[in-house]
């Protein structure tokens, strides 16, 4: 009975919102119209709320928060529209090491610095079709896209490295020191990807022109990460100095085909 009672008053609300009029009180039409542009972000914090962010499905990688979306109604029914994430990020993380051959109590200190930085650039186009009545709008439609990632972190040392057997103090920031070798640099390769998705949503207009919207989508995605380098630092007995080495590291590839946003993306969007 309250399963019914819950049931009946959703498709009351639906109703009612449906026979509204469909112009604001200034008379500007509530729904898209052809020649009309649109901007559309994930809502969040409050799309993480219904985001299934355990998903293994590769094309969770395209829809992160705060992804532009925008479209052109080619139509009232229809439109284009792209996708657009250009990421960039660094961080650095100091740390103090004792200052090799000091004799002060207490010991005079050097730093240590790890940097790193990654760029995700991340671009989609598809086609999106409407279909509805009144203020609840379903739609649906496909998009693709095309990824391009990189990172690298950098690791710089204030003391130099003295002796074979009595390397100084380096900080460990947790994969950089080896015994008496230590990482200089750590680049990854770069990396290319390509997704195409089919989806499905529904969009409740509740001012003019403007609209919260749930998405759902289910499509492929494939990525190739190149080889990469690292570069460490070690004694050198003959040479009574530092010596470096940098080897390669392996890539890797990566083919998904699944659902995504299997919680649901909360889009905010609105039109002009």
């Amino acid at each position: 009975m309250r399963k019914l009672l819950l049931t009946a008053a959703f498709a009351s609300a639906i109703a009612f919102a449906n026979a509204q009029t469909m112009t604001s009180k200034e008379g500007t039409p509530i729904l898209p119209e052809s020649g009309d542009w649109s901007i559309s972000i994930d809502a969040a914090p409050l799309g993480t709320l219904f985001r299934n962010s355990g998903s293994s499905a590769f094309t969770n990688q395209y829809l992160q928060n705060m992804t532009i979306i925008g479209k052109m109604m080619t139509s009232a029914t229809s439109a284009f529209r792209g996708k657009v994430r250009i990421g960039f990020g660094s961080t650095s993380e100091d740390a103090f090491s004792d200052a090799s051959g000091s004799t002060s109590v207490p010991p005079a200190t050097v730093v240590d610095t790890k940097k790193s930085s990654a760029l995700n650039v991340t671009l989609g186009a598809g086609m999106q079709k409407y279909r509805g009545k009144g203020r609840v709008q379903g739609y649906y439609g496909a998009e693709a896209f095309i990824m391009f990632g990189s990172g690298s972190t950098d690791y710089t040392y204030g003391n130099a490295i003295s002796t074979a057997y009595q390397a100084p103090a380096r900080h460990d920031f947790g994969s950089n020191v080896s015994g008496g070798t230590f990482t200089t640099k750590n680049k990854s390769g770069s990396t290319f990807g390509f997704g195409a998705r089919a989806f499905l949503g529904a969009e409740y207009f509740f001012a003019a022109k403007m609209s919260f919207g749930v998405e759902y989508g289910w499509g492929l995605g494939i990525s190739s990460t190149g080889k990469g380098e690292k570069t460490t630092e070690a004694y050198n007995v003959a040479s009574s100095g530092p010596a470096s080495v940098t080897t390669p590291t392996g890539g890797s590839s990566n083919f998904g085909l699944d659902v995504d946003n299997a919680s649901g993306s909360v889009l905010f969007s609105f039109y002009f």
